[in-house]
């Protein structure tokens, strides 16, 4: 795995190690990130088109300092495993190309193996969420339909998937509870069709979507390019807030109990 320096933080005890998920082709290398106390429901976070950037890191160890266990695999394992940093001159060409080469079935599949693989360790009481952006938007979306057993996610949060123009009419509708957002500026996908997408995807039961004013694409990462540092902070106190509804951490508590703090 490319790795960049350790850039995340944790406000608590958080640990992190590195790990593989074996899939039919071969072992997704990912990093599974561990709450303070040892035991919290899973996450697979799935990655945007940049790879696994030190935001996705920073993300991973956010969602365990709140007491969830979170697995970030590498999904371009299949073509070379790259990581685009912001110092690179053609960052978002670089990873268009990576995006475009990486197998769209395959990873899919890999996700899904990925939630998988997460339900069988003890410490996430058989519980596990997906949440993905942009790339990873769509691509965690694709994961959640259609899917049954140990592969079927539990919940799913989705930060303006960039595929889900494209695929909503033609793949099954999501029936895990989800949680959508999209920025209003987005020029990649216009807030027009991003509310045709809420029509589609609000055919699912326990849908969630919610739009940001003056948000572009991307707005969650922290490149200047695309922040939005009202919609990430506004966008991120929700997807808190929703998780510990539709998905706590606590491996004893059940899905839309009061929540703990």
């Amino acid at each position: 795995m490319n790795d960049l320096p350790r850039a995340w933080q944790a406000r608590t005890g958080v640990t992190m190690i590195e790990t593989t998920v074996e899939v039919a082709d071969g072992a997704i290398p990912a990093k599974l990130f561990r709450p303070e106390h040892g035991t919290g429901a899973g996450i697979v976070l799935v990655q945007e088109i940049f790879g696994i950037t030190n935001y996705l890191h920073q993300r991973a160890a956010d969602l365990a300092d709140e007491g969830w266990t979170v697995l970030l695999p590498n999904l371009y394992w299949r073509v070379g495993g790259t990581v685009i940093t912001e110092d690179d001159p053609a960052a978002l060409p670089h990873a268009m190309e990576l995006m475009q080469a990486n197998p769209w079935d395959e990873t899919v599949g890999d996700i899904r193996d990925c939630v998988a693989h997460l339900r069988q360790l003890p410490e996430t009481g058989s519980r596990v969420a997906l949440m993905g952006f942009c790339y990873g938007g769509g691509l965690a979306y694709a994961a959640a339909s259609g899917v049954e057993g140990d592969q079927r996610p539990d919940a799913l949060v989705s930060y303006y998937g960039s595929a889900l123009p494209q695929i909503v009419d033609t793949i099954p509708v999501v029936t895990v509870p989800s949680l959508h957002h999209f920025g209003e500026a987005d020029e990649y996908i216009p807030f027009a069709e991003a509310q045709r997408i809420a029509g589609v995807i609000g055919q699912g039961s326990d849908v969630e979507f919610s739009s940001w004013p003056g948000a572009g694409h991307a707005f969650d990462n922290p490149l200047p390019m695309f922040h939005h540092q009202q919609a990430s902070e506004d966008a991120w106190r929700e997807t808190w807030v929703w998780l510990l509804e539709h998905h706590p951490d606590d491996i004893n508590r059940v899905p839309g109990g009061a929540a703990p703090r």
